[in-house]
């Protein structure tokens, strides 16, 4: 890390740092002097909202940031959440953006991986059907 990474928290919120969560009682920035995989509360997607392939494969993948001593069962299922999640697109935007996700979570980088991802969703609204939900044996 070239250099400290600071974290704005208002009372109340959670930051899940290497897997552990911690919940601030006041507003309070955190200070990482080193290397730390962690995601705010604010980009943390509950299960009821992986309605759209895409949010189902970004569900995996903060899993993997949420939970790294299981990471390597939450990277088998990333894989085959990934090809099932790139055979449902024929938007070559989309599927430029998954091998970035892929190569992304290859490299350790799951944070940026779950960045990538999130710019995909716009896309992912205009070409799925009116609603923009998979119907449940997608999910699958």
């Amino acid at each position: 890390m070239s250099k400290p990474m600071l974290i704005s928290l208002r009372p109340g919120e959670r930051v899940y740092i290497n897997g552990a969560v911690v919940q601030v009682d006041r507003k309070v920035t955190i200070e990482l002097l080193n290397d730390a995989m962690f995601l705010l509360e604010g980009h943390v997607m509950h299960y009821d909202e992986t309605t759209t392939p895409l949010r189902q494969l970004y569900f995996v993948v903060q899993t993997m940031l949420m939970d790294p001593l299981n990471a390597d069962n939450t990277r088998a299922l990333f894989k085959h959440i990934f090809s099932a999640t790139v055979e449902a697109f024929s938007n070559e935007a989309i599927i430029g953006g998954l091998k970035v996700v892929e190569t992304l979570v290859a490299s350790n980088r799951p944070f940026e991986a779950l960045r990538a991802i999130r710019s995909l969703y716009p896309l992912e609204e205009a070409v799925l059907p009116r609603g923009g939900k998979v119907p449940a044996a997608a999910a699958a």
